[in-house]
């Protein structure tokens, strides 16, 4: 478990992050979502120990990471932002010290070395300098000396940027299968991220908390949640649409013959609208039920906050 509690960050009088309180339990991924200068990369760095909180606590599995913070950091690996790696040691150097300074030694270091290097398809890069490798490779050295050590939690910050599209889908996958006995918190400013990975997230705007939900309750705010949208072959019965129970409101859709039925707040509206479709004997080529846009919801609450 992580304890986070009236989590505050103050640099040069700025508040950097306000009054955060929040939990994380093993086996769930925490998605920290944001826009640049948000708040995210602070957030994450205090609960790995690396600066102080100006007040508040973060315990980590039962260790306050103030007063407690070598043995909460043995428990955490940790993936900053951009390149933590030393460009001047090749792959299988850097791993090597990594693994020492993680205390391990002999046969037991170099397993996990080669561990990593399988697991990250690092293998045919292993004697190459670090410097001299792309910023996706970077990346994934950077996720091999976080997870070396097997850590109880696992603190990432923009795991799968200057990755390729193959490159992210290996990393989230093994992400996923990591987290079936771990904590893992997720910095990240790409919505994608959160959709294929959170099962949680908080959306966080100038160090405020502003929401903290799974991924249904986030999508359950957006005024497209529960909208039906319709495709006909001829053009619909706007009014008889509109009048039935539930409903909110009538848009274009994206086609020609083609209407977004919109939901009120909690309701379900495709029964109604299949019924008054069979009844009518309308022709409808297909239909599609949106479970509402996390990037409309995130602008919506953003907005709010700075209005």
């Amino acid at each position: 478990m992580i304890d986070i509690s009236k989590l505050t960050k103050h640099f040069s009088g700025n508040v950097a992050v306000n009054n955060l309180s929040f939990r994380v339990a093993t086996g769930e991924v925490l998605g920290v979502l944001g826009t640049n200068g948000a708040g995210k990369s602070t957030t994450l760095r205090m609960l790995t120990g690396l600066i102080k909180p100006t007040s508040g606590t973060v315990t980590v599995c039962g260790f306050d990471i103030s007063r407690h913070t070598r043995q909460a950091q043995r428990l955490v690996g940790y993936l900053p932002e951009g390149n933590a790696c030393y460009g001047d040691m090749s792959v299988q150097s850097f791993l090597g010290f990594i693994a020492r300074v993680r205390g391990y030694r002999g046969a037991e270091r170099k397993r996990r070395v080669a561990q990593m290097l399988d697991r990250f398809e690092l293998g045919y890069v292993v004697t190459d300098h670090i410097d001299t490798l792309s910023k996706g490779f970077k990346r994934r050295i950077g996720l091999a000396q976080a997870m070396l050590h097997d850590p109880k939690v696992l603190i990432l910050d923009e795991p799968t940027d200057g990755l390729d599209p193959n490159q992210k889908r290996h990393v989230r996958g093994l992400i996923s299968e990591l987290a079936k006995d771990k904590i893992v918190v997720i910095s990240t400013h790409i919505l994608e991220e959160v959709t294929s990975l959170c099962s949680r997230a908080l959306v966080i705007d100038g160090g405020h908390l502003l929401a903290d939900n799974t991924l249904e309750q986030l999508q359950s705010r957006s005024r497209y949640h529960q909208a039906v949208t319709l495709f006909g072959h001829h053009p619909l019965d706007l009014l008889a649409l509109a009048v039935l129970p539930g409903v909110a409101g009538i848009e274009a859709g994206p086609e020609v013959h083609s209407v977004k039925v919109l939901a009120r707040d909690g309701a379900v509206i495709l029964p109604a609208i299949n019924a008054l479709v069979f009844s009518e004997g309308w022709q409808v080529r297909r239909q599609e039920v949106e479970r509402g846009g996390l990037e409309e919801v995130f602008r919506t609450l953003t907005r709010e906050r700075a209005a």
